[in-house]
């Protein structure tokens, strides 16, 4: 009997699985569909790494590496040679919030944001719509508006500096047509010097707007400015109501473009000005007051931590124009892709 009972057990029991799962022997798929996922991990974790790896090793080293060198040296009071050993802790930082240089050259940089967007941005709108219409020659035209951004800083401020100066081409146009009255200091008067840069840098950074707004342009379906004419919409309705609002991701991106440039402009006002004329002429900016207060001064710890000063201020502009002006649209993105 008792043979018979051990026998009598139900297969599943009496080898050892549970009910359902494949006897032992006999290839159980599942292992295998686990190692074949973790594969596949593996390989995309390494598809990654390949591919993202040189970016983030390129982005470490030229952007985190100095960042964290230049607040290292910012607490010192060094040289440039050597390892730094005196110690000063915050006094630099101190000195650059104290500094009324300091102030006026952050006042210049608000004030050329400010002018930059209120200059280029609607000048290049106008400019982009005009290029958009269907006429001879638009081809070379876009590539005349946008050769003065790809042309050297360097170029551009020898060339307006010698056309600026006193008896620069400028003035002699003025006085050759019989308007000698509006020759003007351009360069040294500090009421017109900073005017003069702001013209200078809309010639030079207009172009890319313009491309932008036109790249930007070609996305709007023709089909809404045909279905606005049939309505009675006029042009102006149109581009009003329909063309802005749908170009309002493109114009917000330039914006935040164009605020960082000219938080960190340097190049255009160190080669017009030099790095002592532009303090005296209204121009000089965050950047040219690093050089001329840390390279040129022998100050290299000071130099790093208006550096770390710069870099702060541009990060929490960033942040704030990013959560509170491009947080719409990358939230619709973001929706569209979950979509």
């Amino acid at each position: 009997m008792a043979l018979d009972t051990s026998l009598g057990t139900t297969p599943a029991k009496a080898s050892g699985t549970a009910p359902g799962a494949s006897p032992a022997g006999s290839g159980s798929p599942l292992p295998a569909r686990r190692t074949a996922q973790r594969v596949a991990d593996w390989r995309k974790r390494v598809e990654i790494a390949v591919l993202a790896g040189p970016a983030v090793i390129v982005f470490v080293t030229f952007v985190i590496l100095p960042v964290a060198l230049a607040a290292y040296y910012g607490f010192y009071k060094w040289q440039g040679y050597g390892p730094p050993t005196n110690f000063v802790g915050l006094q630099n930082y101190l000195i650059i919030f104290q500094d009324e240089a300091f102030h006026s050259v952050l006042m210049h940089n608000g004030f050329i944001v400010v002018m930059s967007l209120l200059l280029q941005g609607p000048i290049a709108i106008v400019l982009a719509l005009l290029l958009n219409q269907k006429m001879r020659g638009r081809g070379l035209v876009r590539v005349l508006v946008f050769v003065p951004y790809v042309i050297s800083e360097v170029i551009v401020g020898t060339g307006w500096s010698l056309m600026l100066q006193s008896n620069g081409a400028v003035n002699d146009l003025f006085q050759g047509m019989g308007l000698g009255g509006l020759r003007q200091d351009w360069l040294s008067n500090p009421d017109i010097a900073i005017w003069s840069l702001l013209a200078i840098i809309s010639w030079k950074y207009i172009g890319f707007a313009v491309i932008l707004f036109l790249a930007g342009l070609q996305s709007i379906p023709e089909e809404l400015f045909e279905a606005a004419a049939i309505d009675g919409a006029s042009y102006w309705q149109i581009q009003r109501r329909i063309t802005l609002p749908l170009l309002g991701p493109t114009i917000r991106i330039w914006a935040f473009l164009s605020i960082i440039g000219s938080l960190q402009l340097f190049d255009l006002v160190y080669i017009i000005w030099g790095q002592y004329i532009s303090s005296t002429a209204g121009t000089s900016t965050m950047a040219t007051y690093m050089v001329a207060n840390g390279r040129t001064s022998g100050n290299y710890g000071f130099g790093s931590a208006v550096a770390v000063v710069m870099f702060l201020i541009s990060l929490a502009v960033a942040l704030v124009y990013q959560h509170f002006v491009l947080r719409r649209d990358t939230a619709g993105a973001l929706t569209e892709r979950k979509h």
